[in-house]
């Protein structure tokens, strides 16, 4: 009986879930409410708080686990000494657009809901703080890739300009009905002359930076 209980509530929890995930995805975060997600999942709209506190923790619930692996998988490209500096941040970029694409439907919800500065030193909010964290994997690979200092305010801005082109192309492809190993075929290379480039482009502000002084 016991048993038979706990499974029951695992089963209404992930229903929740998945009507949750499902809602947000195709109306977005902010209109949804606990209610019509309560309804969706086939349980009563006070259920469903025995499960989730509000929105915030659903949201939390969802996007916490496979951002965390990301952040694992970004972190041990980061690390590995055998991995040249520019190799690393190709290849941060190529995991990037890789997990957002192959969970496209979820991009927006991972990476807008709730969403706060990038930059910021530290968050109380664990998905903020591992959102962020990410943006840091990234940034401390730009800065290895130019040996510059860390407190140099060129790496940040050299990285919120390549944040931005990552999310630019996860943007163009997020809705297109190929799947994730179709637009690594046909696009892979162009997505590395992109990677290229824009470090083209760094290495060479930097270098105007050094004959203007």
């Amino acid at each position: 009986m016991v048993r038979s209980q706990a499974k029951r509530s695992e089963e209404t929890k992930q229903a929740i879930l998945a009507a949750a995930a499902t809602l947000f995805s195709e109306r977005g975060y902010e209109t949804v409410t606990m209610r019509e997600i309560a309804k969706t999942a086939g349980c009563s709209h006070t259920t469903i708080y025995i499960y989730f506190k509000d929105k915030e923790a659903l949201l939390h619930e969802l996007s916490i686990p496979p951002l965390s692996e990301l952040q694992v998988t970004m972190k041990n490209v980061l690390n590995n000494q055998a991995i040249l500096p520019k190799e690393k941040v190709i290849q941060l970029s190529s995991l990037f657009i890789t997990f957002c694409l192959q969970h496209r439907n979820m991009f927006t919800l991972f990476f807008g809901a709730n969403a706060e500065r990038v930059d910021i030193e530290q968050s109380a909010i664990p998905l903020t703080e591992l959102r962020n964290d990410l943006f840091r994997i990234l940034q401390k690979a730009i800065q290895q890739n130019f040996s510059l200092h860390e407190e140099d305010e060129r790496v940040l801005a050299f990285t919120r300009i390549y944040y931005y082109m990552l999310h630019g192309i996860i943007g163009t492809y997020v809705h297109s009905k190929e799947s994730m190993e179709e637009l690594h075929r046909r696009l892979e290379a162009t997505f590395n002359v992109a990677f290229e480039t824009l470090l083209l482009g760094f290495a060479e502000k930097l270098r105007e930076g050094t004959n203007e002084s």
